[in-house]
């Protein structure tokens, strides 16, 4: 029964996390800040949620990268640009601040510095957007409001999870570390929510702007748990699903991000980026309660206590309007926490300069802290393939040889582990 299983509350272990979650969740809906949404923390909520003003910004190619400096489009002048930029001496357009004390970089970094680690991102070549131009993901109102749309998250999640259990951290993720020891490096803000960071360098302060996968959270009490228990109990709950799974990975089905790979070992995605298993229907997925809630159920805004109801395995079942558990991450529609939000606001302002890695800023929480920063006259750095958004703004009214800023269109993980012997210890 699930009331007997041992959920343990999530305090510093850190889990990995799935190609699929990851490609789902990473980028967020925090651009529904820009778009005046309201934040929904409730089905009572939710329910009067619609979708009008919900959409998924540039999914498609942004305009090309304006290389600064020149040299930058080759591997070599990339590596001196980005060692120039960290060692430069505070700029002098800083306002607002006192610049003798901002000589670091904070860091922004995206999903494409984990694409190494074998990680989708959006708009690569194997960007989730460019391999399957109908993938729809589920929204935060969809998700509190409908079963039905939670059986399909969690049994997306399902499949996803194994392939990120093995990913690991990589050579862009340990330079970070390395440049950081050397004292260039204040912070770290990333959108991603695959815990690569925290794992590579535990003792940098990184705020994880988005969440993290390691962890399910309860949407009523609040209260977290690891995701690899949950995914036990999913595995449980859905022993067909389970038997599926077990024969993708031993086929190696999980292994690839290329689809014709993928059909060939067995795994059928649909347009929509749903698995096709006629043998298991989505609609009868079953997922897990927050146990927290079903032993104590909470009580609701009008004062009601809510309901918190099980099938005989443990299985959420209707109608139920309390207790479910989601990942803990921002999802789409769903408003970033405003601690965090302000967190990564005074990471921007305690640093000299900022540098994106890995990032097409399309979401608008990432973009909003480069707006911050070149509003105060940051210097701003970005190393990442293809373009950005309002790259324009940034760097086309520049001079091409401008050496207080730098943008490469390159791999992180060509450039940054190479920058680490070019530079000398920090003594500003």
């Amino acid at each position: 029964m699930l009331t007997k299983l041992r959920y343990e509350k999530v305090t510093c272990t850190v889990t990995r996390c799935s190609q699929d979650l990851y490609a789902i969740s990473n980028q967020r809906a925090s651009v529904l800040s820009e778009l005046s949404a309201k934040n929904y923390t409730s089905l009572e909520d939710a329910s009067s949620m619609t979708t009008t003003a919900i959409r998924i910004p540039f999914t498609g190619p942004l305009p090309p990268a304006i290389i600064i400096p020149p040299s930058a489009r080759t591997i070599d002048g990339a590596i001196k640009a980005i060692a120039a930029f960290l060692t430069a001496p505070p700029s002098l357009n800083l306002r607002g601040i006192d610049v003798g004390r901002h000589s670091q970089t904070v860091l922004l970094t995206g999903a494409g510095i984990s694409v190494a680690s074998g990680l989708s991102d959006y708009r690569g070549d194997q960007g989730t957007y460019r391999r399957n131009q109908s993938y729809r993901p589920i929204y935060f109102h969809e998700f509190l409001s409908h079963h039905e749309s939670r059986k399909r998250y969690w049994a997306r999640s399902f499949v996803g999870w194994p392939g990120l259990v093995k990913a690991r951290p990589n050579s862009t993720h340990q330079a970070i570390q390395d440049i950081a020891a050397k004292g260039y490096i204040s912070s770290v803000v990333t959108q991603n929510v695959d815990s690569f960071h925290s794992l590579a360098h535990p003792e940098l302060s990184t705020l994880e702007l988005h969440g993290y996968l390691r962890s399910v959270v309860c949407t009523s009490c609040r209260n977290q748990f690891p995701r690899a228990d949950f995914q036990s109990s999913l595995e449980r709950l859905n022993p067909a699903w389970a038997e599926f799974l077990a024969r993708m990975v031993e086929q190696g089905a999980l292994d690839t991000t290329n689809p014709d790979e993928q059909r060939r070992k067995g795994l059928k995605l649909n347009p929509d980026g749903d698995v096709d298993l006629a043998e298991a229907p989505y609609s009868t997925f079953r997922y897990p309660s927050c146990p927290t809630c079903l032993e104590n159920p909470p009580t609701l805004k009008d004062g009601t206590k809510a309901r918190v109801e099980v099938e005989h395995d443990g299985a959420w079942m209707l109608p139920s309007n309390a207790g479910i558990l989601k990942p803990a991450v921002t999802m789409f529609g769903e408003n970033i926490n405003p601690a965090v939000k302000a967190a990564a606001e005074e990471a921007i302002d305690d640093a000299g300069r900022l540098l994106v890695l890995g990032s097409s800023l399309a979401t608008y929480s990432a973009w909003r802290l480069v707006e911050r920063a070149y509003k105060r006259g940051m210097p701003i750095g970005i190393i990442n393939v293809g373009g950005v958004r309002n790259e324009t703004m940034l760097f086309e009214s520049l001079d091409a040889s401008a050496s207080a800023h730098v943008r490469c269109s390159l791999p992180t993980q060509s450039i940054l582990p190479a920058v680490v012997s070019e530079l000398p210890w920090n003594t500003f």
